[in-house]
């Protein structure tokens, strides 16, 4: 099976779709990726659900991704005497480390590193920024002292956001040490940080994963928005979370920032994602609002590597239509005749590199000569990135003889991935690709396709050849045998 489209879609996975049947019916819809949230998701469910993954993919014929999103860092106030409390603008309320019931002046804040870390001016959101408090007094480390500045309700356990806090914690907390433990022995592909602040954050988890994952990071924090070049650097991906980023940030600026962590994703060859409320309203209706079109064909004309549903298919009454709905939207974006032209005007430079040198050649000649398809050999992943960092026209056919390489670069724009032993020679490599070209229907007798591989054969990271070949009526023949 292959897709008609380049944008990827990541599908979360929660109590509408957990079952074998409908995992399948999400791929066939148009789902590339799967995602288990692990702030949902215990242990037991996360093996059973990516062994029913698996059982799909094999099925299907198709490498399938499998996201973990761990939960990271959840801050929230104590419990109220009396549940909740109503509070006016202008008046003082303390978050502090008693642990009694609130009233109506206090609350109990069961984290020490907020307590000593804000300062006066510092501003706290509290349930996703219903309610807006300043501080005005801290610094003992035993409370901190607020006005009210918007909002007039606060209950138990609401979840506190620090827009202008650099705390002193990192990503992973207890929880998702355990949980990243766990997801790594099942061989998920990879592993979303929530709430990074610094580039430090994503050492811990490239430690304790080994390599046996890629780490992707969240950009739902300002702090990590300052230092996004330095995060880019050190993470394998990049998300934009916009539901936490348009809390602790200004929802009027979340759009321009969504365009730069895209734009400078891309620069850096980086898969990235857009994710939060892309089809929300399809959570309970049968067909999402012109927004929320208009909102996946803006992260589509962008060049998002993929674009992410979260409730609408874990918990929504649609999940399988909402799938479709974006495929549908993706693929009348990429056919507008403004798509090429606006993708172009964002391609980068390469860089001074052996594997960007032969993608941008094999992009321009693949152009130039409107081949059929640019097929790349790429045994850790590292040449498919390059190659869809170049967003060419054509589709890329990456073929690598590991499995979880190519369930890797399913997350990947414009890739198609197909698992391939290695070729035995010169002769082999481009026979091989060829009738992989003609099988996935990306080919047909005469068709043309450029090949990029690394000579000696088997050799990581040296990509240094291309080749034009012919899809020879030989491949059909042989088929039909």
């Amino acid at each position: 099976m292959r897709r008609s489209r380049k944008v990827k879609i990541l599908a979360t996975i929660g109590p509408a779709s957990s079952s074998e049947e409908m995992l399948k019916k999400l791929f066939e819809a148009g789902a590339d990726v799967f995602r288990i949230n692990m702030s949902h998701t215990d242990h037991e469910l996360m093996r059973t659900l990516v062994g029913r993954i698996r059982t799909v993919e094999e099925a299907v014929g198709r490498p399938i991704g499998i996201l973990a999103d761990l939960q990271g860092p959840k801050l929230r106030v104590g419990k109220f005497a009396n549940g909740k409390e109503v509070l006016t603008v202008g008046q003082t309320f303390t978050l502090d480390d008693n642990p009694e019931p609130g009233t109506s002046t206090r609350v109990y804040l069961p984290h020490p590193e907020i307590l000593s870390s804000v300062e006066a001016g510092h501003r706290l959101l509290i349930d996703d920024g219903k309610l807006e408090l300043r501080a005005v007094r801290s610094g003992d480390g035993k409370s901190i002292v607020c006005t009210v500045i918007a909002g007039t309700t606060i209950s138990d356990k609401k979840g506190v956001s620090l827009p202008d806090t650099d705390l002193p914690v990192g990503a992973l907390t207890e929880k998702d040490r355990k949980d990243l433990d766990a997801v790594l022995s099942t061989g998920v592909d990879w592993v979303a940080l929530s709430f990074v602040q610094r580039p430090e954050d994503l050492a811990e988890a490239r430690k304790i994963a080994r390599g046996r994952a890629l780490i992707m990071a969240k950009i739902e924090k300002p702090q990590a928005v300052a230092r996004l070049a330095e995060i880019i650097e050190l993470s394998d991906a990049l998300m934009v979370a916009r539901g936490d980023l348009g809390v602790e940030m200004p929802l009027e600026a979340v759009p321009g920032i969504q365009k730069q962590i895209t734009r400078a994703a891309r620069r850096a060859g980086k898969p990235v994602v857009v994710a939060t409320q892309m089809l929300e309203s399809m959570i309970t209706a049968p067909v999402p609002t012109r927004a929320e079109v208009s909102d996946v064909s803006i992260a589509v004309f962008e060049g998002a590597d993929a674009v992410m549903l979260s409730a609408e298919s874990a918990a929504g009454a649609y999940p399988v239509e909402a799938v479709a709905m974006m495929d549908r939207i993706a693929t009348k974006v990429e056919t507008d005749p403004t798509y090429a032209g606006i993708i172009n005007a964002q391609r980068s430079e390469p860089e001074a590199t052996g594997a960007d040198a032969i993608s941008l050649a094999a992009r321009e000649i693949a152009e130039t000569l409107k081949l059929s398809a640019i097929i790349t050999y790429t045994a850790s992943g590292t040449t498919g990135l390059r190659a869809a960092r170049e967003r060419p026209q054509v589709p890329i056919i990456a073929l690598s003889p590991i499995l979880n390489t190519a369930r890797r670069l399913s997350l990947l724009w414009g890739t198609h991935c197909v698992v391939s032993p290695d070729a035995r020679d010169l002769d082999d490599m481009v026979n091989r690709a060829c009738r992989i070209a003609f099988d996935e229907g990306f080919g047909k007798p005469g068709d043309r396709v450029i090949i990029t591989a690394g000579v000696p054969l088997r050799t990581p990271g040296s990509t240094n050849m291309l080749r034009i070949a012919y899809v020879g009526s030989d491949v059909q023949t042989s088929r039909s045998r």
